[in-house]
């Protein structure tokens, strides 16, 4: 039955892909617009996750320009299972990023997780090795699906749910940064740092892995988390991403990127392309190109690296191999 149902949503997903958007999307479902005229990029280069990471990871957001000076930062990473493999944001990465907020001003730096698999969420810090990194009382962790929570109305419309519950601490957050994991998806295609905003729903309110988001649609519900709590910034780990099988049973894909943005839909569709993805074929993304982002490479200014596309493109599931551009960019 999991196959038959995954292989049914991988299927309507292609099928919406090849038509860019379904039927009732034709009209605007979303009462926000955090697209600008060009958004920034930048490509990280490094093999390994190292004690150089952070002096890395510090020059690439100096070439930002965004002041978080006093401000409260929320980091959300993608820690989901107690799981070995590149299943979870590194540990390394999280605490770098952590220590250069501080560096860069921030009053608070916070690090929530709500994982959609795992009901411990202590086992699956443990696991990741955060521990180490929370050792400075500036940076603390947030159970976000155990956090007090507040009820707010949805600023799209697209899985008809209207409302949801949801963390204080993300909404009390000033500036949040997803920081997701790499990874090719079941369900969604792609795990990027849209899809990694399922982590800020709390599972003690609606369930685990988070149901009632996956009944309503799983691109249709990234799409109204995302104009609800909008990204300010991304991270996303590259450097051993995962395919196939993602986002817990894939296999690791040594990308060596690590890549930065002030947009989480240029984002995600950089990393689709160093992936060896159209972006236009993943659902939400190309949806979200309307509202949350820019999505065309010639809206995007690379900061650092250019696009290199991989000479073996990403493993994906059969029903997913729509997603394949034709060209590498």
């Amino acid at each position: 039955m999991k196959v038959a149902r995954r292989r049914f949503i991988g299927s309507a997903a292609g099928l919406a892909a090849t038509t860019a958007v379904t039927a009732d999307w034709l009209s605007p479902k979303h009462s926000v617009s955090y697209r600008r005229p060009r958004s920034l990029v930048a490509i990280l280069n490094t093999a390994e996750y190292s004690e150089k990471t952070e002096a890395l990871l510090m020059d690439g957001l100096r070439l930002f320009r965004f002041n978080v000076l006093g401000k409260t930062v929320l980091l959300k990473p993608n820690l989901v299972e107690d799981l070995p493999g590149p299943v979870n944001t590194n540990a390394n990465i999280i605490g770098a990023a952590a220590r250069c907020f501080l560096r860069l001003g921030a009053a608070r730096v916070a690090i929530g997780e709500g994982p959609g698999h795992q009901r411990d969420t202590e086992l699956v810090v443990h696991a990741a090795g955060l521990k180490p990194h929370l050792a400075d009382r500036q940076i603390e962790f947030v159970d976000l699906n155990r956090d007090e929570l507040a009820r707010v109305k949805l600023k799209a419309n697209y899985s008809g749910l209207g409302e949801l519950w949801l963390p204080r601490t993300v909404l009390d957050s000033d500036f949040v940064v997803s920081m997701p994991k790499v990874k090719t998806h079941h369900w969604a295609g792609v795990t990027l740092s849209l899809k990694n905003m399922f982590g800020v729903v709390p599972g003690m309110k609606y369930g685990w892995p988070k149901n009632l988001l996956h009944w309503h649609g799983i691109h249709e519900s990234i799409l109204d988390i995302c104009a609800t709590v909008p990204i300010h910034f991304v991270i996303a780990d590259g450097i051993a991403a995962m395919e196939g099988n993602g986002p817990l049973q894939g296999i690791a894909r040594e990308l060596g990127r690590i890549v930065l943005a002030d947009d989480p839909v240029a984002a995600d569709a950089t990393c689709a392309r160093l992936m060896g993805f159209d972006p236009l074929r993943v659902q939400h993304l190309s949806e979200g190109g309307r509202f949350l982002g820019n999505l065309r490479a010639d809206r995007i200014t690379m900061l650092a690296e250019r696009i290199e596309g991989p000479i073996r493109p990403f493993a994906v599931l059969p029903e997913f191999r729509y997603l394949l551009a034709r060209t590498v960019l």
